[in-house]
């Protein structure tokens, strides 16, 4: 397949949100208004910092990375801005600094969005973490040992595990 060659990109609908495309043959889904992610791999003690939070289209909670969208409320915010940001208010954890280690994509061929992975440095605690007033985030502190077996403990409970968290299993 040429790119070159396909015919022009068709929005089907887009709602706050999201929206669905269509170039030739090709259906997927992508953010609107150039909305980004950020994904935080961050460790506290010896500790991987989790999230579980409902997530409606897995009709069931969730096993994820703390991440956030970046620019959703500020137009000037960057990944490290928002990592940091999110980190704290999802996990009750702070950053130093954050590095990044680059851009990459979950699920190429259904979505056109990516994420920028960062690793949170100098994490230290500084609160309670949660997340916002319509969140309902639990934060999980797992060794990097122990986090096949919580991993398979989370899925027997029906959870959702992100597949970004592939990252931390040495298969």
């Amino acid at each position: 397949m040429n790119l070159d060659d396909l015919p022009p990109l068709e929005v089907m609908w887009e709602g706050k949100f999201v929206r669905a495309l269509r170039r030739g043959k090709w259906e997927y889904a992508s953010r609107t208004g150039g909305i980004r992610a950020v994904v935080i791999l961050a460790e506290h003690e010896g500790k991987v910092i989790l999230v579980e939070q409902p997530r409606v289209p897995l009709d069931s909670r969730c096993i994820e990375l703390p991440a956030g969208l970046v620019g959703d409320d500020d137009p000037g915010a960057t990944p490290e801005t928002t990592a940091i940001k999110e980190l704290e208010e999802e996990t009750g954890f702070t950053a130093e600094s954050v590095e990044r280690l680059g851009e990459f994509y979950a699920s190429p061929g259904m979505l056109s969005e990516s994420f920028t992975l960062v690793r949170a440095l100098g994490v230290r605690k500084i609160g309670d973490g949660g997340g916002t007033d319509s969140e309902d985030i639990t934060v999980h502190l797992v060794s990097r040992a122990d986090i096949p077996n919580f991993l398979e403990q989370k899925r027997a409970e029906g959870m959702g595990v992100d597949v970004k968290l592939l990252l931390l299993l040495n298969y």
